[in-house]
C-alpha cells in the first residue's frame, strides 16, 4: 500500500501544480512540432536547401508515411474518429462538469493534439490528391509545421493561464 502510495505522490495528480505535468506538455509538443508527416524537421530544410538525394528520401519518406496513414483511415477512420470523440466527451464532462483538474489537464493536452492529427490527416489527403513532389511538398510541410507550432503555442499559453487561475483560485479557497 505504501508503494502505491509514493508512486501516486511522485506523479502527484494535482497536474496544474505538478513539474511533471508541465515536462509532458511540452514534450508533446516539442515532438508534435518536431516530425511533420513522419519526416523529421532536419531533413525537410536538408531537401529543400540541397534537393538532390535528400529531396528524394523527403519524398520516399512522406510518400510512405501518407499511404500508411491513409490506409488507416480509409479502413478504420469513423471508428477512430467517433472514438476519439466519446473519450474527449467524456475528459470534457469529467474536467468542466465535475471539476476534476486532472481531467482538466488531459483535456488541454489532448483537445489541440487532435485537432493537429485532423490537419495531418488533411493534409495527407492533400499530398495524395495533388502529387506533391519536391519544392511543392516542402512547402507543404513547412506550412503544415508552422500550424501546429502555433496551435502548440496557443494550447501552452491557454494551459498556462488555466493552471494559473486554477492553482490560484485553489490557493484562495484553501484547498
Amino acid at each position: 500500500m505504501y508503494l502505491l502510495e509514493n508512486i501516486f505522490e511522485l506523479i502527484d495528480m494535482r497536474s496544474f501544480s505538478s513539474v511533471w505535468f508541465w515536462i509532458v506538455l511540452a514534450i508533446a509538443w516539442s515532438s508534435a512540432s518536431q516530425t511533420v508527416m513522419g519526416a523529421p524537421y532536419d531533413l525537410i530544410v536538408k531537401a529543400r536547401r540541397k534537393g538532390g538525394q535528400a529531396s528524394e528520401d523527403l519524398n520516399t519518406l512522406v510518400s510512405i508515411f501518407v499511404r500508411r496513414r491513409l490506409t488507416v483511415v480509409r479502413r478504420a477512420g469513423h471508428w477512430v474518429l467517433g472514438f476519439q470523440v466519446m473519450v474527449l466527451t467524456a475528459v470534457c464532462i469529467m474536467a468542466f462538469g465535475y471539476g476534476l483538474e486532472f481531467a482538466q489537464a488531459v483535456f488541454l493536452l489532448f483537445l489541440p493534439l487532435a485537432i493537429t492529427q485532423f490537419l495531418a490527416v488533411r493534409l495527407a489527403f492533400r499530398i495524395e490528391h495533388d502529387h506533391m513532389r519536391d519544392d511543392r511538398l516542402h512547402r507543404a510541410l513547412l506550412r503544415h509545421r508552422l500550424w501546429v507550432q502555433f496551435i502548440g503555442l496557443i494550447a501552452i499559453f491557454v494551459t498556462a493561464i488555466w493552471g494559473m487561475l486554477h492553482v490560484m483560485t485553489a490557493s484562495v479557497l484553501g484547498g
